[in-house]
């Protein structure tokens, strides 16, 4: 399904797409970043916490992170601190990068087992799934991100996969 290399791809572009939208987020004032927009988690602000919170809980899984501290229903609020926001992603994306680049086929191959709290049971599944799946919320949820900071006026860049990897590698 996935690769190694695939997944070091991916860890990249998450880097600097977050680098991209975070720079972008931090020209907003604070209350343009946590102005309810309507988005699923809310605001930019509520967006970026929970996809932070959601790379953290996959992460406990994959590589044993500690578990955010906070529900799901809670995560648009993890962190309210912007500037906290933005060194808790930075770290997040060094350690995910980090995390990618051991991985391998084995790995990818086996299944995952956890405790999902959303389910409410234990859950099992293919590790490449979760793995495509946890890069593809990122995908998601930032593209919502991107929304409202183009709505608010500010620029990010490129976007595209095939245009930024080549950029940062």
């Amino acid at each position: 399904m996935i690769t190694p290399a695939y997944v070091r791809t991916m860890a990249a572009y998450n880097t600097e797409m977050n680098r991209r939208l975070y720079a972008a987020a931090a020209r907003l004032s604070d209350a343009e970043r946590r102005r309810d927009h309507g988005a699923f988690w809310g605001s930019i602000h509520g967006t970026f916490s929970h996809l932070l919170w959601g790379d953290s809980i996959w992460m406990s899984r994959f590589a044993g992170w500690p578990k955010p501290e906070v529900t799901i229903k809670e995560s648009a609020r993890m962190i309210e601190d912007f500037a906290a926001l933005v060194a808790a992603r930075e770290t997040a994306d060094v350690g995910i990068s980090a995390w990618a680049g051991g991985l391998d086929e084995a790995w990818l191959a086996a299944d995952q087992t956890w405790f999902s709290g959303g389910a409410g049971r234990e859950r099992t599944a293919p590790r490449a799934l979760l793995v495509a799946h946890m890069f593809n919320h990122q995908s998601h949820h930032r593209g919502q991100a991107h929304a409202l900071i183009t709505r608010a006026g500010e620029r990010t860049g490129e976007t595209d996969l095939f245009l930024v990897v080549p950029a940062i590698a």
